[in-house]
């Protein structure tokens, strides 16, 4: 008996019949043209599936690419599962514990003892003899099961060895990368470029962690149940203070006057900014607050993308001339007429914002292009100071399950939305790819310009979102599109303990950006 797979690959969709039973990497096979890159998974009717999953009835079928989140995620778990089958061979005994995303790629360590140059040689070889052997990976719900050797992970993995030919493993600091293709270009290793500083702000979580006793999500959860956060909490707070502190103790001693602020959405770049000011305050100085969103170009200056859309993320809608003029202004002492952005008519608004600084001030400068050369390009480097905010790292599910440090921010963003611009969590989660998109483009090429990372994350945060998250990503329905996003953000915290007593968290704190009831947004 025959059944119809209309597949995803335009509109209309492209309809073909093929027997009850048939694989979705037959149909792949049947299909592919040149110029498709390898899929991993596929979308069945808005649900993730795997490649040997058999279609038994008439669907919509979406093949999915390392571009797609699920199926790059599928791709690097399916990779650490191939590297602890022939570490059983090479490494036998071995610590093996996966940490976090680390210059493209996922960055392991091997217990105290590290591991060697001529034995990351040796695993890399192991791997591609298991890639060539092309061995069946068997599944039990969320065990997965290659050549004798079996792990938990919390999405789909790929059925077979075959499918893991692009990798690469690099020896670095105590441990090793195990490096993929990115979203850029998903048939590529892309070029080594080491995330140093990155690393460092992973270390300083290691240490921060190791304060507040917690290694893995079980250790939160326990915490969570025996009703033991305040202290938790006020800890993880009372590190965040320590921080900016710190750098505004190193602004003020380096004699800094433009701090530029760069972050991905959702990263807490707002009241970073506003609990720095106040601790530069304490130092003596005096620092006026600019956003580069009130420097856009004039409505019918704005360039547009490819679908004739306006491009709001792009370095030229941004009005370059007039804000280095302005800011070199505001350094010389200059009055100046700060323009104020009207998003409703496009335009710039002047007269409400004129201000003369004194010497004792600084400025800054938060937005998405902070960071580009083009932006400041006119006022001098010894002025500036970088700060790089994001979630970086974040207490993993387990000793091979991180949490996607993008995750953080979607679920960040997720919960704002909801109060603070009445979007449901399908309309975030529709728009999220244009986001990452954007970030890709104009944060990320970037964040190793900064003089300082911090990295925003509080180790509890997800126990608190869950309550927000989990009620929102269940009203997401089969029949919309987000669905099976929905469902792999619900399945990693369907793995995390709620905590609702809010009257904890203090008004102050990054968290109150996204849950509500900052001091900052008052």
């Amino acid at each position: 008996m025959l059944v119809k797979v209309s597949l995803a690959v335009g509109k209309p969709y492209t309809e073909i019949d093929v027997p009850r039973g048939t694989k979705l990497e037959a149909i792949f096979d049947q299909c592919r043209t040149e110029g498709v890159y390898d899929a991993y998974a596929a979308n069945v009717d808005n649900d993730v599936k795997p490649m040997n999953y058999a279609i038994h009835r008439d669907c919509e079928v979406q093949f999915l690419d390392i571009r797609n989140t699920s199926a790059s995620l599928i791709y690097q778990n399916s990779l650490v599962l191939l590297m602890l089958r022939a570490a059983q061979d090479v490494l036998p005994g071995r610590v093996i514990e996966v940490r976090t995303t680390l210059c493209d790629g996922i960055y392991i360590e091997f217990g105290e003892e590290g591991i060697q140059q001529s034995e990351v040689t040796s695993l890399g070889r192991r791997m591609k003899e298991l890639v060539e052997s092309d061995l069946p990976i068997y599944r039990d719900w969320n065990d997965y099961a290659l050549d004798g050797f079996t792990a938990r992970f919390f999405t789909l993995i790929v059925p077979r060895t075959g499918y893991l030919g692009k990798f690469e493993l690099r020896k670095y600091r105590k441990g090793m990368l195990l490096r993929y293709p990115q979203i850029s270009d998903p048939d590529t290793i892309p070029p080594f470029k080491d995330d140093k500083m990155m690393y460092d702000a992973f270390r300083e979580q290691d240490r921060w962690n190791d304060l507040l006793g917690v290694r893995y999500i079980k250790d939160i959860n326990q915490i969570v149940r025996a009703g033991d956060c305040r202290e938790m909490i006020k800890l993880s707070e009372a590190l965040h203070d320590k921080k900016v502190v710190d750098i505004a103790d190193d602004i003020t001693r380096k004699g800094k006057r433009i701090i530029l602020i760069l972050g991905p959405s959702s990263s807490g770049k707002t009241t970073t900014a506003k609990r720095l000011a106040i601790q530069l305050k304490v130092n003596g100085l005096f620092p006026f607050y600019v956003s580069t969103d009130d420097y856009f170009v004039e409505r019918d200056q704005t360039p547009r993308d490819a679908k004739g859309d306006y491009n709001f993320e792009g370095i030229d809608a941004i009005d370059i001339d007039l804000f280095n003029d302005q800011m070199n202004a505001l350094l010389a002492g200059e009055e100046v007429d700060i323009p104020v952005f009207d998003f409703i008519q496009g335009t710039k608004v002047f007269g409400k914002r004129i201000t003369k600084l004194t010497e004792d001030q600084t400025i800054i400068i938060e937005g998405i292009h902070s960071f580009n050369p083009k932006l400041t390009g006119e006022i001098p480097d010894e002025e500036k100071y970088r700060i790089y905010i994001s979630p970086l790292t974040q207490v993993n599910l387990d000793q091979y399950n991180r949490i996607p440090k993008t995750d953080a921010r979607l679920i960040r963003r997720m919960v704002r939305d909801s109060w603070s611009r009445n979007n449901n969590a399908a309309k975030t989660l529709k728009n999220w790819n244009k986001v990452h998109e954007g970030e890709t483009e104009n944060i990320f090429p970037y964040c190793n310009e900064a003089d300082v990372f911090f990295n925003t994350v509080h180790i509890y945060e997800i126990c608190v979102l869950k309550s927000y998250a989990v009620p929102m990503l269940e009203e997401i329905t089969r029949d919309l599109p987000e669905y099976a996003e929905a469902q792999r953000l619900l399945r990693y915290l369907d793995s995390v303990e709620a905590f609702d007593d809010e009257e904890m968290i203090a008004s102050d704190s990054i968290l109150r950006e996204f849950i509500g009831g900052s001091i900052y947004s008052k």
